[in-house]
């Protein structure tokens, strides 16, 4: 089987244009795809750099009479990263019997590059009459049907057949969903938090009733980016997230009106089916709470949240000043400027922001009524945990003159090269810690902070636990999971079920998170969906970057460069810009907004935010 030879260059598949241009229906700007000359493999480069102006669209261009199978689906392939809300020039490509079933909604292949496109003859059949193409690359990540983001690297291979119809060539068998290359993913799609309320089984009294989770997933960015959002956020959790997460919206709610958006005095009103109509006011500001966060990422100007019944009569309302019971990061903590860390002389200190030199906190702690490796503070900032500095023992105890010290509430098995991981307080007071034993590893909370160890179930976990950071909605922890010589960055689901009136904690469904880097030496959570992260790639120089807990590459600002990085501290709040804490070779450095790296002390280690 020989591959067709593209003889002549072909006219460029893609237009774009800015709204200005759309409005008074003028210019359009051209495209700059084409295909080589010659040569039997040929990438399809349709990649247009829009990311910097966000206004520009871009359209497709239908089927050209008389057009070659290599050229068919290298077009289709080309229409298929237009901003045509349905898809409807790509469908032009597809046999008449094919255009309303083909589902590009199913999930989006991602690959490093553009597809290779390869055009093949069907055996001994009429060469006029039917050909294969296949489409191969290398594939660095999955979206699925629910928007939800996965890396999953591999060889990247599918086929798609074309033949004649009526004289032309159109495509009657192709895979479903999409296949794109990595610059025109990030030009079409955003990352998007969703939110939702965190099952915390019979822990979810009182304020863990209220805890909101991000599930962040990748929606198209100039189609209808609020009607989009609103409609993802109906469907419900990501199948990762699913099991540990809850919408207050009733099954089969559904938005009425085909577009929304915010309105003159910054409200988003929302018509609901029958399905969502009936509930009481306190779900309904349950479901108000839910769109204003999750839309308000993506619209700072939503200042309330109206929703209605299909006749347009009002259920409920709802404003930011009602809404914060329910704001995403209630549970991280009082506020964002207070860090912590171990001084020269092994004992606790605190800074804030405004500070030029660290502070001993009151109590045991920052006493040196016990020399200490590490440390965490929980979220209300009037507990500490500490690790004795030989990591054999973990202290709690109140940030308080006169506290007592207490017997350690967790003693380390193993031996001196094993020991304690540095503690972390969930938004729910509960202290977690891991026990690095090589023969027995486990994972531990103790409820409340104050209550028994209990062992934590980690199923499948391929190595043992040397790091941990919980967010505070108690759901998700982020774990260093060390196999031989390599540390690489999980997240894991954690369950809550009652047995017997017991409630019992698991660690399910470990993902990776940082797959490209080879060797992670730090973690701390800095958002709802966001952790900050140092490591390095294979043959590469540590780096210090944002990953989004889906494990893409965060949408910030890149961070000043720095090296030799030992730990690292982020806040969860999103009050304000915090600053960064990490350790080094040589001490303690902070990251102040729009500044650089600066030394706080020469000796000092483990430093933390509360939680």
């Amino acid at each position: 089987m020989g591959a067709e030879r593209n003889r002549r260059r072909r006219t460029p598949r893609r237009r774009t244009a800015g709204f200005a241009a759309l409005v008074s229906g003028g210019v359009l700007l051209a495209g700059c795809a084409s295909m080589p000359d010659s040569g039997e493999v040929t990438a399809v480069d349709s990649s247009q750099r829009a990311d910097a102006d966000s206004q520009v669209r871009v359209y497709g261009v239908p089927p050209h009479k008389g057009e070659r199978p290599q050229e068919l689906v290298t077009g289709f392939l080309e229409a298929t990263t237009s901003d045509d809300p349905d898809y409807g020039t790509a469908r032009m490509y597809l046999a008449k019997d094919k255009q309303r079933g083909w589902e590009p909604s199913w999930g989006t292949v991602v690959l490093a590059e553009p597809p290779q496109v390869q055009v093949e003859h069907n055996g001994d059949r009429d060469r006029d009459r039917d050909y294969t193409i296949t489409l191969t690359g290398k594939q660095v990540a999955r979206i699925d049907a629910k928007h939800a983001y996965k890396p999953e690297e591999s060889a990247f291979k599918a086929q798609i057949h074309v033949a004649r119809e009526g004289g032309e060539w159109r495509i009657d068998d192709l895979p479903p969903g999409l296949v794109l290359g990595l610059a025109d993913f990030q030009r079409i799609y955003r990352s998007v938090n969703k939110y939702y309320f965190a099952e915390l089984g019979t822990a979810g009294s009182g304020k863990g009733k209220s805890v909101l989770v991000a599930d962040p997933v990748y929606l198209r960015k100039r189609i209808d980016p609020v009607t989009s959002t609103v409609n993802a956020l109906l469907d419900g959790p990501t199948n990762w997230l699913d099991p540990v997460a809850a919408t207050a919206f009733p099954t089969g709610t559904k938005v009425v009106d085909r577009r929304l958006s915010v309105d003159d005095s910054n409200a988003l009103k929302i018509r609901l089916n029958g399905k969502g109509a009936g509930t009481n006011q306190g779900q309904c500001e349950r479901m108000a709470a839910q769109l204003l966060y999750t839309v308000q990422d993506q619209s700072a100007k939503v200042g309330q949240v109206v929703l209605q019944r299909e006749n347009g009569s009002q259920l409920c309302s709802l404003g930011r000043e009602a809404a914060r019971q329910y704001a995403p990061d209630q549970a991280a903590g009082r506020g964002a400027d207070q860090q912590y860390f171990v001084d020269a002389q092994h004992r606790m200190v605190s800074l804030a922001d405004g500070d030029e030199e660290a502070r001993r906190v009151p109590g045991p702690l920052g006493d040196g009524a016990v020399q200490l490796r590490s440390v965490g503070v929980d979220r209300s900032e009037h507990r500490a945990a500490g690790v004795a500095a030989g990591g054999q023992a973990l202290y709690v105890t109140d940030l308080e003159t006169g506290a007592a010290l207490g017997e350690p509430r967790v003693t380390a098995r193993g031996g001196a090269k094993a020991g304690l991981t540095a503690p972390s307080w969930d938004g729910l007071n509960d202290l977690w810690v891991a026990d690095q034993d090589p023969e027995r590893p486990r994972l531990l909370r103790l409820p409340g902070g104050k209550g028994s160890p209990e062992e934590v179930q980690v199923p499948r976990l391929d190595g043992r636990i040397t790091g941990l950071r919980v967010a505070a909605d108690g759901v998700r922890i982020a774990l260093l999971v060390t196999k031989d010589d390599r540390t690489s960055l999980k997240l894991g689901r954690v369950e809550r079920h009652a047995d017997a009136g017991r409630l019992s904690l698991s660690v399910q469904e470990l993902r990776s998170v940082a797959p490209r880097l080879e060797q992670v030496d730090a973690v701390s959570w800095a958002g709802g969906s966001r952790l900050l992260v140092a490591g390095n790639e294979q043959g590469g120089l540590q780096q210090l970057q944002y990953i989004d807990t889906d494990g893409s590459l965060s949408n910030t600002s890149a961070l000043p460069g720095i090296t030799g990085v030992r730990g690292v501290a982020a806040s969860e709040s999103t009050a304000k810009a915090p600053a960064l804490v990490a350790e080094r070779d040589g001490g303690i450095v902070r990251l102040l907004p729009d500044s650089n790296w600066k030394l706080v002390t020469k000796e000092g280690s483990a430093p933390v935010y509360p939680g």
